[in-house]
């Protein structure tokens, strides 16, 4: 994006129209600085993207990660593009030692669901996680999630890779996007915000925020709240 032919934030912020009569000076005043503050995150979210999208080529893959796929069949990374040219990746927190999957992961995996078919259409989505597949997709019925393929890893040697299995039992999510380079995979992006990236008084998150449950409440007078969490049953 050529940022000298944008038009100033604050400029376009002017020619903001009330969605409603009746708002105070103030009110107009805050907005207007507040719109020109949305405007700038949205082009800093755009050039956020296009430095995503031309980073170099990533590592090739080498270890041979095996996964057990929706039909109980042992494959390989490759296997699991498909014909598509990139895999987006999903480690979800439902190992075989949890009696149900992590409540956040089930909150995200909810709203991905709704939009999997599209995503189908430009990338191959696969779901990875710990437990044997039926374990899985029994838990995605129970949901009414109906567009997720779900894969189990062989073994823990992805996990343990990407280091996502601690002494304790718990496990990490991981968000990865792979790229095919012809009969090889390459790494595309990981998600790299470590619990340690956090900053003070916050969860270690995405920029942007993968999840639309927070981005709603980013909306709202209380934000995210300091009480609350997602939950599996209300």
């Amino acid at each position: 994006m050529a940022t000298s032919s944008l038009i100033p934030a604050q400029q376009l912020a002017r020619k903001m129209r009330p969605p409603l009569p009746g708002q105070s000076e103030a009110y107009r005043q805050a907005r207007q600085a507040l719109l020109a503050e949305e405007i700038e995150f949205r082009r800093h979210m755009t050039r956020l993207v296009e430095q995503r999208q031309a980073l170099p080529p990533g590592p090739v893959i080498a270890k041979d990660y095996r996964f057990r796929d929706e039909n109980a069949f042992e494959v390989g990374l490759l296997d699991l593009f498909g014909d598509k040219d990139t895999l987006v990746t999903y480690f979800w927190m439902y190992g075989p030692q949890r009696e149900r999957p992590c409540p956040m992961c089930t909150n995200w995996l909810g709203s991905v669901n709704g939009n999997a078919m599209d995503i189908k259409q430009r990338v191959a989505l696969k779901i990875l996680g710990r437990s044997p597949v039926k374990r899985q997709f029994c838990f995605a019925q129970e949901r009414g999630w109906q567009h997720l393929d779900f894969i189990q890893t062989v073994g823990d040697d992805y996990a343990n890779d990407l280091g996502l299995l601690h002494e304790d039992g718990s496990e990490d999510t991981a968000l990865l996007v792979f790229r095919r380079d012809g009969d090889a995979v390459r790494l595309f992006w990981a998600s790299e915000m470590t619990r340690e990236m956090a900053d003070p008084g916050q969860d270690p998150r995405d920029a942007p925020d993968i999840a639309s449950l927070w981005n709603i409440l980013d909306l709202t007078p209380g934000g995210r709240g300091k009480d609350w969490y997602p939950k599996l049953r209300y």
